[in-house]
């Protein structure tokens, strides 16, 4: 795939400011493509759009296909009628903290408001279904169905452990899905309104960035959550026991960044099975990412040549071994399906002469960040001067520091610092027209001037923000993936700025 040359900034939805407690898809994410077109920036970049299981990570979600009902604007619920202005009130109480989502009020208080939508929506309708809303389930009942009742059930029992439901629906039998289906019909009645209200708004927001030139650049993890809608209807394409729990789970081997590895817990797929059945899951999935998205970045791409087995007994991820994933007969199989893929490769961590043969075959660009490019003298595969064009540059993702962060860490380490002063200082020499900008600046316009047909920067290293504007740490569990913007941070002199180092750079 051939990606123009262009950039575009990486901001999660629910980083986005509100007076609801949370960003959504409301009228700060028009304000935000709006921003966008005016900096000069083609593409927005979120993290996954999934329902999360654990810990609020977008990365951790219990189905594959469904979207976060948490984005569901209250503004444009208040829109079509279906609450009422005195309904959003309690959310907006949510909101004093600005810079950061507290989870547990916000998913409480929506949780509420959006029951009280789906009442409106039926008085609306005196009852009955939409010819919109009809037509929506029957698209998708491919994963819709399976979902719902999912979610239907996990409210029944109390809990979204499957392994633990009577075993006539844990192991679904057909008679049993059939029964829970009448028994749970209002519930799952819901869960599926809730999924096509995300839809519509959605695809309004998508539909406005397109109609402005901007794409939308999608992330999608590489596993699900065993507690999902996923697993339980698809256990035989998962490598699990008897029981349904997993036999092995997902993780990334010890390295200079943990000690103990990290054990992400995620059950690994049974690639036999999925081979046996045309890998159709991956093919529904990515089918079902590409309505969504513009482009599409897959995490843990090392993952389909060779993944991190660990038993999943085992409390740390010390203990594994590297097992052969799909490769390239995987690719083949979606392209022949799908055509051309919109696809980055998250080729970051242990990448082996072999990842990047299955990189080159299947003609993915890479990525690039530009953190990673100042550990020693001697490696400058992250840096900017050597990013390759057919590569997504970055001066940093979700899982890093601000740029200033980095920076500053570097500051409190003396002999990181005296190792990294130098070169970085002649790094940054060869753009003189930028040292009288703040160092933001002139490290996110390396990243503009490099190679890279594409290049991304995080919102928070445009505004200058440290370590308070990290998003996420990884291997800890809890505090990640709570910033915000609050309004008026996204200023036009931030955003001249922008343009004119996206005009200097031939990225407009």
């Amino acid at each position: 795939m051939h990606l123009p040359r262009t950039c575009g900034l990486l901001c999660h939805v629910t980083s986005l400011p509100s007076r609801y407690g949370i960003g959504d898809l409301g009228p700060a994410a028009y304000d935000f493509v709006d921003f966008l077109v005016k900096s000069g920036q083609r593409l927005w970049q979120t993290l996954p759009l999934g329902p999360p299981a654990c810990e609020n990570s977008p990365y951790s979600a219990y189905s594959a296909f469904a979207g976060n009902p948490l984005l569901i604007s209250p503004d444009f619920l208040l829109h079509s009628a279906w609450v009422a202005p005195e309904d959003l009130q309690p959310l907006r109480e949510t909101n004093r903290t600005p810079h950061a989502v507290d989870f547990s009020a916000v998913i409480l208080l929506k949780a509420d408001l959006l029951r009280k939508a789906w009442a409106g929506f039926r008085q609306q309708l005196s009852g009955l279904p939409s010819d919109a809303f009809v037509s929506f389930c029957r698209t998708h009942a491919y994963w819709l169905d399976d979902f719902a009742r999912f979610e239907a059930l996990t409210k029944h029992f109390g809990f979204s452990d499957w392994t633990r439901w009577p075993t006539d629906i844990k192991t679904r039998v057909p008679s049993a899905l059939s029964e829970w289906d009448q028994l749970l019909r209002d519930e799952i009645l819901y869960v599926k309104f809730l999924q096509f209200v995300f839809d519509q708004q959605w695809s309004s927001l998508k539909k406005y960035a397109n109609q402005r030139g901007v794409q939308i650049y999608g992330d999608m993890p590489i596993f699900v959550a065993h507690q999902s809608a996923d697993v339980w209807a698809n256990r035989r394409l998962f490598d699990l026991d008897e029981a349904g729990q997993p036999r092995v789970v997902a993780g990334v081997p010890p390295d200079c960044f943990s000690e103990d590895g990290q054990r992400w817990g995620n059950p690994l797929y049974d690639w036999k099975a999925m081979r046996a059945d045309g890998y159709r899951w991956w093919v529904q999935r990515l089918r079902h990412s590409f309505l969504i998205f513009d482009l599409l970045r897959i995490d843990h791409f090392r993952g389909f040549e060779a993944y991190w087995e660990i038993p999943a007994d085992q409390e740390t991820a010390i203990v594994g071994q590297w097992v052969k994933g799909p490769g390239q007969e995987l690719f083949d199989t979606l392209q022949h399906h799908l055509g051309e893929l919109p696809l980055i490769a998250e080729d970051l961590g242990l990448i082996t002469p072999e990842v990047n043969a299955l990189l080159e075959s299947t003609k993915l660009p890479g990525m690039r960040v530009l953190q990673f490019g100042f550990g020693t003298e001697a490696d400058d595969f992250h840096r900017p001067a050597k990013f390759p064009t057919h590569s997504v540059g970055y001066t940093g993702t979700h899982d890093n520091d601000t740029l200033l962060g980095w920076y500053r860490n570097y500051l409190a380490d003396p002999k990181q610092l005296d190792v990294v002063t130098p070169f970085l200082r002649d790094f940054l020499s060869a753009y003189p027209d930028l040292a009288k900008h703040p160092l933001h600046w002139q490290l996110i316009a390396a990243v503009l001037h490099s190679a890279a047909n594409t290049a991304v920067v995080p919102v928070q290293d445009i505004l200058g923000l440290g370590n308070e504007a990290r998003m996420n740490v990884p291997g800890e569990a809890k505090g990640n993936w709570a910033w915000r913007l609050h309004e008026g941070q996204l200023t036009s002199e931030v955003s001249r700025q922008l343009f004119d180092l996206v005009i200097e750079s031939g990225r407009g």
